[in-house]
């Protein structure tokens, strides 16, 4: 891949403009940092009720830990619809535009997780509630499919080329944000007692959902129309056509991100039935949850902005290293049984999570060109959380059963995908300050 030349957008601009263009920015970041947060707080929320309720409530059994694995499934239905999510947006996206998709995709997924609140249980209407149940799931999967695509992209097509990473890392704070918002609720209601929370504290959660997306759409509507997108030509070909024929660009982008991805679906989703599975109690391990996301609010930005001076990939890198090393002492450290020292060995794998996740926004940007851009970073992306996420607790919870609940095989999981991670990572080439903006005035891709 060539890196083109860097372009000092300020140069011979009037000071007026250049204000407007902060202003843009500004604007943009807010806007996807908040649209992000409100998106993965339903998203992490159905997450963490399937550790806790779900089960139970709507896939109940003789036998607790498949009925755990069951709704597991449901939240890796979701992740199979993200990458669907990913090519119809990002056809769109790179069609029509990235603000207008950003719209639709809030707006799905608010209706969605509020109908969640609303859904009857198994011992309501039967059979009906799993499905119905998996179904809104999947249209969650959907939106998050196309929203974090066009989501990064309108923070890093508004960036200039030297601080890509830091504004990108804004934008990802919406994860943690998401996630803190999401185990916040749910360590309120918990404390309901028994009775009360399996009838209706469950659903408040998911129903302060619609208060959630008035907010967000207010703010994404003030917000205008990414300035690389609108300046570059459009393809007359499909967007994913041209993205599926570039397997040496998207199988690298894709397995590169299967490290994070299977690291947090360890350490916040599936360690919650794992804790608990082993004595700890629930509002204990949401408690340690909440204490730990506060290293990702600091890391987050941290590595993004590390990322546009040391390069995405070595940033990355260093944290596929250190899950690998760390990923059989993490497991013998929860197993202690101590609160404390719990707490302290997730908040590190939370660091090294972070390392590899925060640079994976700004790379994925910088390895697509623009008239395919929405639509390559969200398929790459978007197939990564599937694989990395999607599965791990499903894959997690079936080996514990299948090894008597020994942790090795977790760790194996940690080890086996940092692995992955290293490997393409070297396979890609880092251009790292990419000029986004030179290259929008190139011609369409045939």
């Amino acid at each position: 891949m060539t890196t083109l030349p860097p372009e000092n957008v300020n140069a011979s601009v009037p000071r007026a403009d250049i204000a407007t263009d902060a202003r843009s920015r500004r604007r943009a970041a807010l806007s996807s940092l908040l649209g992000t947060t409100i998106e993965y707080y339903d998203f992490m929320l159905y997450g963490t009720m399937a550790a806790v309720v779900f089960g139970p409530l709507f896939f109940p059994g003789s036998n607790p830990a498949l009925s755990t694995i069951a709704s597991f499934g449901t939240l890796a239905a979701g992740y199979v619809a993200r990458p669907l999510g990913g090519v119809i947006f990002g056809h769109f996206g790179d069609r029509v535009g990235r603000k207008s998709m950003l719209m639709i995709t809030m707006l799905m997924m608010g209706i969605a997780s509020a109908a969640i609140g609303l859904l009857p249980t198994y011992h309501t209407i039967g059979v009906a509630a799993p499905i119905l149940l998996v179904l809104l799931r999947v249209v969650q999967g959907v939106a998050v499919g196309g929203e974090w695509g066009g989501a990064a992209l309108m923070v890093v097509e508004h960036a200039d080329a030297d601080n890509r990473g830091r504004w990108a890392g804004i934008m990802q704070l919406g994860t943690p944000f998401g996630f803190l918002l999401s185990t916040g609720a749910v360590a309120v209601v918990t404390q309901l007692p028994e009775p009360e929370f399996t009838t209706w504290g469950w659903r408040v959660p998911f129903l302060l959902s619609a208060a959630l997306l008035v907010l967000g759409m207010y703010v994404r509507l003030r917000v205008t129309e990414s300035p690389v997108f609108a300046t570059t030509p459009r393809s007359d070909s499909t967007p994913a056509k041209q993205v599926l024929r570039r397997p040496r660009l998207l199988v690298p982008a894709v397995i590169a991100g299967l490290a994070p991805f299977a690291l947090t679906a360890l350490t916040s989703s599936h360690i919650i039935a794992y804790a608990t599975g082993i004595g700890y109690a629930v509002g204990d391990v949401m408690r340690s949850l909440l204490v730990v996301v506060v290293v990702s609010i600091i890391a987050i930005p941290a590595s993004a902005a590390l990322s546009d001076r040391l390069g995405r990939r070595r940033v990355m890198m260093i944290g596929a290293v250190g899950a690998i090393l760390y990923a059989f002492p993490l497991y013998s450290l929860i197993n202690s049984h101590s609160w404390w020292i719990m707490t302290g060995a997730l908040m590190f794998a939370q660091l090294l999570q972070n390392l590899m996740y925060a640079p994976l926004t700004p790379m994925l940007s910088e390895m697509f060109p623009t008239q395919v851009r929405y639509t390559g970073v969200s398929i790459a992306y978007q197939s990564a959380a599937l694989i990395g996420a999607g599965f791990t607790p499903l894959i997690a919870s079936s080996l514990l059963v299948a090894f008597d609940g020994s942790s090795v095989a977790l760790s194996a999981i940690i080890v086996a995908t940092a692995a992955l991670t290293l490997a393409a990572l070297a396979a890609t080439v880092d251009v790292t300050g990419r000029d986004l903006r030179a290259e929008a005035h190139d011609q369409p891709l045939s």
